[in-house]
Formats: structure tokens, sequence, C-alpha cells
């Protein structure tokens, strides 16, 4: 069973950055995608940013720009690094890996449905005040 262990939330105010940390137990070089996901209260998880196991990543289009996601093989670690942060960026954040390639998309990179991924770290919040 692989675990994901999140951290790096927090408060902050419109315009400031925050990183976000996912730690896995099983190697991420072994996942097919990987992905940071959230989820504001009374609606959807909805896909942040998702990386292949050769680095090629797929973003939001409401956090382009902003956001980076990147992955660390060599110590299994996930991050994604927000600046640039709104108000609207408020939510529960989630890191995600998928080993079985459900998420994997034809030609590379990895999808941003939730549902394609089977395992989940326990959510950090991550609060951004106007």
């Amino acid at each position: 069973q692989v675990q994901l262990v999140e951290s790096g939330g927090g408060s902050v105010q419109a315009g400031g950055s925050l990183r976000l940390s996912c730690a896995a137990s099983a190697y991420t070089y072994s996942s097919v995608c990987m992905g940071w996901f959230r989820q504001a209260p009374g609606l959807e998880r909805e896909g942040v940013a998702s990386i292949d196991r050769d680095g090629r990543t797929t973003y939001a289009d409401s956090v382009k720009g902003r956001f980076t996601i990147s992955q660390d093989n060599a110590k299994n670690t996930l991050a994604l690094q927000m600046n640039s942060l709104k108000p609207e960026d408020t939510a529960m954040y989630y890191c995600a890996a998928d080993y079985d390639g459900l998420a994997a998309r034809y030609g590379g990179g990895c999808s941003l449905y939730f549902y394609e991924y089977r395992h989940w770290a326990q959510g950090t919040q991550v609060t951004v005040s106007s």
C-alpha cells in the first residue's frame, strides 16, 4: 500500500507564495502519474497539476503561470510551488499518485481527473486572504 504524506500548507495573503510537499513511501519513479488536487467547501475536487515519470506536466487553466509541479525521484517527493496566490485558491490540497496507468495520456502527460488516481494523501489546508 502506497502512503503519501503532505506538508507545507498554511495561510498567506493574496499575492504571496506557498510550497507544498508530498513524500511517498514507494518509488515516485514507479508511479505513472502524480498530481495535485484541491477541494473547496461545497465544490467537487478539481485537478490542479499533474506530472508523468518523464517530467511532462499538465496544469489547470486557473493556475497556469502561477503554480509549478515538480518531482524528485531520488527523494521520492512531489512538490507544488504556488506563487501569486489568490483568494480563490483557498482549498484543501491533496497529492495523489497513479501506479496503474489510469491517468496516463497517449503521447505523454497525465490527466487531471481525480477518479483516475487511486492513492491519496490526507490533505493540507491552504488559505489565501484578500
